[in-house]
This record gives structure tokens, C-alpha cells and sequence, in this order.
């Protein structure tokens, strides 16, 4: 009986265990918009893939209330990894972009990393950021 049980003991203090923390906590984004105007709503598209941020779906969307206050979007239960934004300020509250004859918007619109606009949407490497565990950003409008 005391072989089985030493044999169990040593048998439990041999086996491999796994290391603490190591399992993938979902991650938390911030996002805080400038806005110049405290009307309409701020219309937030969060993509996790250059392809999807090339046309593909967004990984995640809000809807930011300024005429109420709202100047914040939060995405909690993220995996951690590489993110990118595109958001439009909805000034008459439309619930769309409203853009010129030629295509070019009308209305206030903004990506991540605060990129420059230059004859279309910055490319992934500009807008490209890291999400791991709390991350935040302050985005302002062009």
C-alpha cells in the first residue's frame, strides 16, 4: 500500500504543470473621440484583419451618442493582436457618410493611430495597433 501511494506521489510531482497566466486573457479597448461639433453621432467600425479592413467585415461596431455626451467606445473580450479603426462623425445623424458627387466624404472622418488622410483611407500599416490587455487610444477628426 505505501509502494501505490509513493508511486502516486512521485507519479503527481513529476507530471507537467502549467504555467500561470499563460492562457489568454481577452483584452479591452478604449477609444476616445474629439469631435468639433456635440451633434449627431460618431459611427466606429474596429477591424482585426488588413483584409477586412480592406473591404472585408469589421470585427466589431458602435455607435457613439455626442448629443447625449457620449464620447467614448469600448470593445471588451478582444483577442489580443492587431486592430485598426475607421470611424465618421454622422453629423446630421443620418446614419451614413454622406460624400460629394466624386465619392470624397462630406462629413468628419477619422482611423486609428490618429493617421493622415492623403487621396483615401491611410493603408493597414499606418492605422495598425497592438491590443493586449487594457489598450486605449484618442482619436481625433480630420
Amino acid at each position: 500500500m505505501k509502494t501505490i501511494a509513493l508511486s502516486a506521489l512521485i507519479v503527481a510531482l513529476t507530471a507537467p504543470v502549467p504555467a500561470l497566466g499563460t492562457a489568454a486573457e481577452p483584452s479591452r479597448l478604449s477609444l476616445a473621440f474629439e469631435a468639433s461639433a456635440p451633434t449627431g453621432a460618431v459611427m466606429v467600425t474596429l477591424f482585426d484583419s488588413e483584409a477586412a479592413y480592406a473591404g472585408g467585415a469589421p470585427v466589431r461596431q458602435a455607435r457613439i451618442d455626442l448629443a447625449k455626451g457620449e464620447r467614448t467606445a469600448v470593445f471588451g473580450g478582444l483577442q489580443a493582436g492587431n486592430y485598426a479603426v475607421k470611424a465618421f462623425h454622422d453629423v446630421n445623424g443620418d446614419g451614413r457618410m454622406n460624400a460629394n458627387p466624386f465619392g470624397v466624404p462630406i462629413e468628419p472622418v477619422a482611423f486609428s493611430n490618429n493617421a493622415p488622410v492623403n487621396m483615401g483611407a491611410p493603408g493597414w500599416d499606418k492605422v495598425r495597433f497592438e491590443v493586449r490587455g487594457a489598450t486605449a487610444q484618442t482619436i481625433k477628426f480630420r
